[in-house]
């Protein structure tokens, strides 16, 4: 059994040497005690002057990593141009315009070329939402130089008028709903636009479905225009001919309303040889005669639908917001969101837009976007759109520029 050490005698002062106590037979000795007090030992001065000591590692001095399991690897500096855009729409962003304007027009002469295009097109717009026609002007010149293309026309910062509605001719009747046999509103219009136009235009855009019934009637109706020996115009037989095509089935006796109204669409259409072939198909499966092709009955190319258009522009809204958005909730849009799909934002006379209510946007969309929605920012000025690329918001909405 090994003896317990002795106790250590008192601690001598610096000036004492100290001698150590006879231990016990057997005890283990305890480690020396080091004299905390002794002066150290002099080091070698650093020399922080030097120009050795200060100069920079040689890249070959570093070990090669490349070949090292689970290297880290560092991303390198960010694309100047990339860069230079997003700094130039986080300063504009704050309303710094003199800073947004001198970074833009040194940008313009480094990067004239490839991506920095993106860079001109926010200068343009500087110029042109700071009313600055001059340097817009020369600007223009020196941009058709370095991309061999006409530079963005000058645009007013105003709300766009809308778009003259095309006259719309007489007679002209929108068929609304589908081609069935229980849609009578729609050919109730019909019957009455029959007695009162010698000429009747009738728009079949809209049409997404089509029966057996709805064909019988739809022959009806040409049949008692036939008789009144007045003019009848079908807009949409091409789309409604595909309807029509898909119902009927070659020896299968049913459907004869689809059958004859296809084959009245491709004498009008003058599609002779789809209407013969068709005729004999007819015969095969109805044992009837088919109705023969008429050189004189086919129908001068169809003009394009006017109150379907009309009708179509009406139905399209969006949500407007306008001027600069500073601290901007967006009220309203939650609720405008929740009726309708796609999500269509208006940004055309959007002057700026700051930091805080482009993350309000960011949150607000992000919801709608997670509802299988589809998002769509039209129109916003490069100023604006480069500021809701750095926010991310192009991760939840389409961003549609403006042609220039």
């Amino acid at each position: 059994m090994v003896a317990r050490p002795a106790a250590a005698p008192p601690r001598a002062k610096a000036s004492e040497t100290q001698k150590p106590e006879p231990q016990a037979p057997g005890a283990v000795a305890p480690p020396p005690v080091e004299d905390k007090a002794e002066a150290p030992k002099d080091l070698a001065p650093l020399d922080f002057t030097s120009s050795k000591a200060l100069s920079p590692v040689s890249p070959s001095e570093f070990s090669d990593l490349s070949e090292t399991p689970g290297e880290i690897h560092v991303e390198g500096d960010m694309d100047p141009i990339e860069a230079d855009i997003e700094q130039a729409a986080v300063l504009y962003a704050n309303a710094q315009d003199e800073a947004t304007r001198a970074l833009l027009e040194n940008a313009v002469h480094v990067h004239h070329f490839g991506p920095g295009e993106r860079l001109w097109l926010m200068l343009f717009d500087f110029y042109r939402l700071n009313n600055q026609h001059a340097p817009f002007d020369a600007l223009s010149m020196e941009y058709a130089k370095a991309f061999e293309k006409s530079p963005p026309a000058w645009r007013n910062n105003e709300s766009p008028k809308p778009a003259a509605k095309a006259a719309v001719p007489a007679g002209t009747v929108l068929f609304k709903g589908d081609l069935t046999g229980d849609n009578d509103a729609a050919f109730a219009a019909l019957d009455a636009a029959i007695d009162k136009n010698p000429k009747l235009r009738v728009e079949l855009t809209k049409v997404k479905a089509v029966d057996d019934l709805g064909a019988e009637r739809m022959l009806g109706v040409l049949a008692a225009v036939r008789k009144k020996k007045s003019e009848i115009e079908l807009i949409g037989r091409d789309a409604l001919a595909a309807l029509l095509e898909a119902r009927i089935e070659t020896g299968r006796r049913e459907e004869s309303g689809c059958w004859l109204l296809l084959l009245e669409f491709y004498q009008l259409m003058g599609k002779q040889e789809a209407f013969e072939d068709m005729a004999i198909n007819y015969a095969v499966t109805f044992e009837m005669s088919p109705p023969s092709w008429e050189p004189k009955r086919v129908a001068a190319a169809e003009p394009k639908p006017v109150l379907a258009l009309a009708e179509s522009a009406d139905e399209v809204e969006s949500f407007a917001p306008k001027g600069d958005l500073k601290a901007e909730r967006f009220a309203g849009l939650p609720a405008f969101a929740e009726k309708h799909d796609p999500l269509i934002l208006d940004f055309s006379v959007v002057t700026r837009i700051d930091f805080v209510s482009a993350g309000t946007l960011v949150n607000m969309l992000t919801p709608v976007k997670r509802q299988g929605k589809r998002v769509i920012i039209n129109h916003p000025n490069y100023l604006v759109a480069e500021l809701l690329g750095v926010v991310g918001l192009e991760a939840v909405a389409d961003i549609v520029l403006a042609k220039h």
